[in-house]
């Protein structure tokens, strides 16, 4: 058996099983079949690949819908023991199509947009407009005009320009606008700084204490009503401390704001965590409702306040298990690396290296830009056949001219890995496509929803033509491979 690499991160254990599927990182309906080949939804990896090319972006349906049926019945029901209702936005960052926005809207959720492509998507979805809130620090007025025009339920005003700006489109359609103001609490959540969005010193919304003024100047206004605050304090966070301290905070403002009128909501946003390794371990969302459910109870009660409705936007926790990465393997090269904290010097005394296994695959930072962005750690099997060979650290390089395109820092594979295996990367239904570029002129992968052994392509892939056709200056005969000057 080979020994644990001295390069692998404190966190990763060497596995017993390198086929190993560990239901905490990969989606419900995922298996290995007799052959050994990966099954997602009911449907072959190997025949994805085959039918579909890779990169391919992979969706288990009844996953999403299982995963959205969880965190509204969760929220309800913790929130009806204690004597109010919740509601639960789906947030579209994470990943919108309208076959995802019609998947949660079943379910019965809302959809939570945050500029004019996501809310488009969701209406032609059939997304019903009083069930879409809108978001975004820096609204065009022409996506105010739309999201008024279109008759979302809310619309989140993140500063005091926009209090005029949406005022003005609800006179214009003859609409009251209902709003929430975002405000930033002061809770910094154990997260990644680029993700922590509620400590002071950021885009989005205003100070805690500027909002007794600036709910009176929305109050003032006759086309506006004011539902209640707004705070998202971060994304991918584990454990309920962070969101019970910010409602705490959200509560004693909104105690002040009800001595001059009525603040029936309260929206404490989402940001819930996941798993992208088998490290990871994210708290089920029924203890999150329970625990938020508590704590905004016996604010209320400390407080002397009526308990308001509580509204809540995952995004990740919904989608972002569900989705699986395609890719096929190119080169594999071994790469001998100093060990941390050992000389670098091969004269030296105390020289040690080991092998790292660099293994490139078809894809990379344009379909998935996490691990270059935040250093985002993923997971990885190989999904068209299993292996008896001893687990080996790899490194899975994407194809891109970055030395920092990496898609998974490190995981164990088998040592037999080879080009032309089938990779599967899972928990990439987040921020993966929603992120996704066309780097290096690579066009982005298709995404497939599989459910029920059944397959299906939801958002078309790009091809180089579709690049060459957006640019001005080619020729467009030549680029679809047609000779037109005659020439040999």
């Amino acid at each position: 058996m080979t020994s644990r690499s001295p390069l692998a991160p404190d966190w990763l254990a060497l596995p017993a099983d390198a086929n190993d599927l560990s239901p905490i990182v990969w989606p419900l309906g995922v298996e290995r079949d007799s052959d050994g080949i990966v099954s997602i939804g009911g449907v072959l990896a190997t025949d994805l690949a085959s039918q579909f090319g890779t990169p391919l972006y992979v969706v288990d349906e009844q996953h999403v819908r299982l995963r959205a049926r969880q965190a509204l019945e969760a929220f309800t029901a913790e929130f009806a023991r204690v004597g109010t209702s919740a509601k639960v936005y789906y947030a579209g960052k994470a990943f919108l199509s309208t076959a995802v926005a019609r998947w949660v809207s079943d379910e019965g959720l809302g959809v939570d947009v945050c500029s004019g492509g996501e809310l488009a998507v969701a209406l032609a979805a059939g997304v019903d407009p009083a069930r879409i809130g809108m978001h975004g620090n820096n609204k065009s007025l022409a996506e105010i005009d739309a999201a008024v025009a279109a008759g979302v339920g809310t619309i989140v005003l993140d500063s005091e320009i926009e209090i005029g700006r949406v005022a003005e489109a609800a006179a214009r359609h003859g609409r009251v606008q209902a709003v929430r103001l975002r405000v930033n609490s002061g809770v910094h959540a154990h997260t990644h700084d680029f993700l922590a969005t509620a400590h002071e010193d950021q885009k989005f919304g205003l100070p805690l204490e500027a909002a007794a003024t600036v709910v009176a100047d929305i109050r003032s206004r006759p086309t506006l009503t004011f539902l209640g605050l707004h705070c998202h304090i971060g994304s991918q966070i584990f454990g309920a401390d962070g969101f019970a301290e910010s409602a705490a905070r959200l509560l004693e403002v909104q105690a002040q704001l009800l001595q001059a009128g009525p603040v029936p909501e309260l929206n404490l946003g989402g940001g819930f965590g996941i798993a992208y390794t088998t490290a990871d371990d994210p708290t089920p969302i029924s203890e999150l409702a329970a625990r938020i459910a508590d704590i905004v109870a016996a604010e209320c009660e400390r407080l002397g306040i009526p308990l308001p409705v509580v509204a809540f936007e995952p995004g990740r926790s919904i989608i972002g298990g569900a989705g699986v990465t395609l890719y096929e393997v190119g080169t594999i090269k071994d790469v001998s690396v100093a060990v941390p904290g050992m000389s670098s010097d091969p004269s030296a005394a105390d020289a040690t290296t080991a092998v790292r296994r660099y293994v490139s695959v078809d894809g990379g930072m344009s379909d998935n830009a996490r691990p270059a962005l935040y250093g985002a750690d993923y997971s990885v099997r190989i999904a068209g056949r299993a292996s008896d060979a001893d687990p080996t650290l790899v490194r899975i390089a994407g194809k891109h001219c970055e030395s920092g395109d990496i898609v998974v820092y490190a995981d164990y594979l088998p040592g037999d890995v080879a080009p032309g295996d089938l990779l599967a990367v899972p928990a990439t239904g987040a921020y993966c496509w929603s992120l996704a570029s066309n780097y290096n002129h690579v066009g982005r992968p298709p995404v497939v929803a599989v459910s029920d052994g059944e397959a299906r392509v939801i958002v078309r892939g790009e091809s180089i033509e579709d690049l060459l056709r957006r640019d001005t200056g080619a020729d467009h005969d030549q680029a679809a491979g047609r000779n037109t000057t005659g020439a040999s």
